[in-house]
């Protein structure tokens, strides 16, 4: 009673203080600052934040903390667009709403997939608040019980998704997860600092390969790549569908699905590392699980993206809740609002018990100001859609040369080298093969995404267990059997179980015709050979860095041994078989007019020529020649395109203060910017 009674004029105080015009116009900003950033792909909120953190020294902390806030609100909503319209994930957390989003959008029915996603994007948000404003009061001890135990489980409880998500073939699905497990172990280990599938000779793989690049390759380039051959518009005709309030209905219909996967996405949020990578798959698996017929997954089911909309915007008021309590941020987003926090004021604002405090009108500010900016941003949103929407309706061979654009822009922000290009390409092509031959993409996603979280806290865990152990057995079992784990562990057997029983009717790509034996196989082949040399590339390790071999050599021999059966399979089964889909059989890719090697070789040329003259420079040549040669547009129209999209670079770079890929050019010859 003694905490409400303190939270409750602390609630009035905070009213006041956001209510104010100034308050109120600077929430404004962020969320429309916000709006503009998630809709390029692979920007997000991190960037935003970035971009913010300069003007937050010495601001007055409500007016900062509104245009933060209103920024990191929207960008789960707003990245919708990418996702929906185009295929391609705006950020790590609406990965999931491609798989159905974007069929919608190609059936002709943007808007109705958008506000769906925008109703439930509200719903999230406000659910996300709400539980919040509570977390506060009650959430520390709850926090407080999750150890590393509890961590791994929930991290294992992200990749029992692979079980749902494997498509009709569940060893494609499993060998998938376990390929981009494999791929993500990829560089430095955490543990003891041994490289892996790496070496100083190539030191671009010492780092391991980031998550924008796997993600804008494995699902932005195929898709892009599939539409540029087919030479049409995304959306079949020119009508966009009924859809608004049909959108909204869909929501209303849906509803208790959608607070269920709010709920999800506040518990995964309240988790730190894992919430914006994982908790959309969480959602879709969710949403997959509890439909009856589960047949129009990955082909246009609503569901589908109520789900995954639902938790993203959610699990920012979850995010929040280790990052106001305990100054631990939930996410990368998070880590730069903690940094800009302690600039605002006089500096002496920090997120934390101290926060809670001595300035808890602040800490319930942020929570209605993350209310509200969510609904400024969903109204917003609405209605810059019906612009946006005609996207779908214009000839992507104009728009396919400014999507290659911003993905090589994105994917090069994450590190800021050249070799960013290479390894988005060659992502690429895993994630067109994967598309190809069925394989389950989103199974790749989520080994590469809990990779990393797999291996350190299995590691940390069975250390510290292991001295548990060695105390007393009964110590060692109530470390690692906590009634969280346990509960945990219900419920990940339950998700598997349910997964495999249910994997078989869902399309892992949607429709795809089989074919020959040949082209499938020889795919198989190369994973084979890339898992082989994974495994002998870890064995070599030595013992004692054991810790760092342990998940690669696992992991890797499971992998092998499902892609060995599936060989098995393949010799003995007949052509035609479901095990050798293959989309260049019937359907789109194969009637289309364009081939792929030819298609994506605009996509090399691009990046060959940044190596040699720098982006910029390669980029005028890429879009005059695409323009003329590819669209067969007029030179007018071509100088146009080519002036708006270099200009609108230009402007972009400059507004976040990033720099373009370099060429041996602008290593030989001193240029002014943005040339350099």
């Amino acid at each position: 009673m003694e905490a409400f009674a303190t939270a409750l004029p602390a609630l009035g105080e905070a009213w006041a203080l956001i209510l104010q015009p100034v308050v109120l116009g600077y929430l404004v900003l962020g969320v429309v600052m916000g709006l503009a950033v998630g809709v390029f792909p692979g920007l997000g909120g991190i960037a935003g934040l970035s971009l913010l953190l300069p003007f937050m020294f010495g601001m007055d902390p409500i007016l900062g903390l509104a245009l933060m806030i209103g920024m990191v609100a929207v960008v789960p909503t707003s990245d919708t667009f990418a996702s929906v319209l185009m295929g391609i994930p705006g950020s790590s957390a609406s990965q999931a709403t491609v798989l159905d989003g974007f069929p919608m959008a190609k059936k002709g029915e943007a808007a109705r997939a958008l506000s769906a996603a925008f109703s439930s994007s509200l719903f999230g948000g406000l659910v996300g608040a709400t539980f919040l404003t509570i977390f506060i009061l009650v959430a520390r001890p709850i926090v407080l019980a999750f150890g590393l135990p509890e961590m791994l489980m929930i991290t294992i409880l992200g990749l029992s998704m692979v079980a749902v998500l494997a498509g009709r073939i569940p060893l494609k699905g499993l060998a998938a997860a376990g390929l981009g497990i494999m791929i993500g172990t990829i560089g430095e280990a955490d543990a003891g600092g041994s490289l892996r599938m790496a070496s100083y000779d190539i030191p671009y793989l010492a780092d391991g390969l980031k998550l924008v690049i796997v993600g804008l390759g494995i699902f932005a380039i195929p898709e892009i790549v599939s539409l540029l051959r087919q030479d049409r518009s995304i959306a079949k005709g020119a009508s966009l569908g009924g859809g608004w309030l049909d959108g909204v209905k869909d929501w209303f219909a849906n509803i208790w699905l959608s607070v269920r996967c709010s709920i999800i996405g506040v518990v995964v949020g309240i988790i730190p590392g894992l919430g914006g990578s994982v908790v959309d798959w969480i959602a879709y698996g969710h949403s997959v699980q509890t439909t009856k017929d589960k047949s129009n997954f990955g082909k246009g089911e609503v569901r589908g993206v109520i789900g995954p909309e639902s938790s993203n915007n959610a699990k920012e008021g979850g995010g929040l809740v280790p990052t106001l309590l305990f100054g631990i941020p939930g996410s990368g987003s998070m880590a730069i609002f903690i940094g800009a926090v302690a600039l605002l004021g006089s500096g002496d604002i920090e997120v934390g018990p101290g926060m809670l405090k001595n300035n808890l009108d602040i800490t319930y500010s942020i929570v209605w100001l993350l209310a509200l900016a969510n609904v400024v941003g969903t109204i917003l949103c609405i209605a810059a859609s019906g612009g946006i929407a005609k996207l779908t309706t214009i000839r992507f061979t104009y728009l396919a040369p400014f999507l290659f654009m911003l993905i090589s822009f994105a994917a090069f922000q994450s590190g800021q080298n050249f070799e960013d290009l290479l390894a988005l390409f060659a992502i690429g092509l895993i994630g067109i093969f994967l598309r190809r031959f069925d394989w389950s993409r989103p199974a790749f996603l989520i080994g590469f995404v809990l990779s990393n979280p797999v291996e350190k806290f299995t590691n940390q865990a069975f250390q510290i267990a292991s001295f548990r152990f060695r105390k007393s057995f009964d110590a060692g079992l109530e470390y690692v059997f906590s009634p969280i784990v346990i509960v945990l562990i219900i419920i990940t057997m339950a998700s598997v179980v349910l997964g495999i029983r249910q994997a078989k009717s869902i399309m892992a790509e949607g429709e795809v015709e089989s074919g020959s034996k040949r082209a499938p196989l020889v795919f198989l082949l190369v994973i084979l050979g890339y898992l082989t040399f994974a495994l002998v590339n870890a064995n070599s390790i030595p013992d004692y860095n054991m810790t760092d071999k342990i998940i690669p050599l696992v992991v890797g021999g499971f992998s092998l041994a499902c892609c060995l059966i599936l060989m098995v399979q393949m010799v003995r089964r007949p052509e035609g078989d479901s095990i050798f889909a293959d989309k260049e059989v019937a359907g789109e890719d194969a009637d289309a007019p364009y081939g792929l090697w030819s298609t994506l070789a605009w996509f090399a040329g691009l990046i060959v020529a940044t190596w040699f003259v720098g982006f910029i420079i390669a980029l005028v040549g890429f879009l005059i020649t695409f323009f003329r040669v590819r669209a067969g547009a007029e030179w007018g129209k071509t100088l146009l395109l080519t002036a708006v999209g270099i200009g609108f670079m230009c402007l972009m770079a400059g507004a976040l203060n990033r720099d373009f890929p370099p060429g041996l050019l602008q290593n030989a010859v001193a240029l002014p910017w943005p040339l350099k």
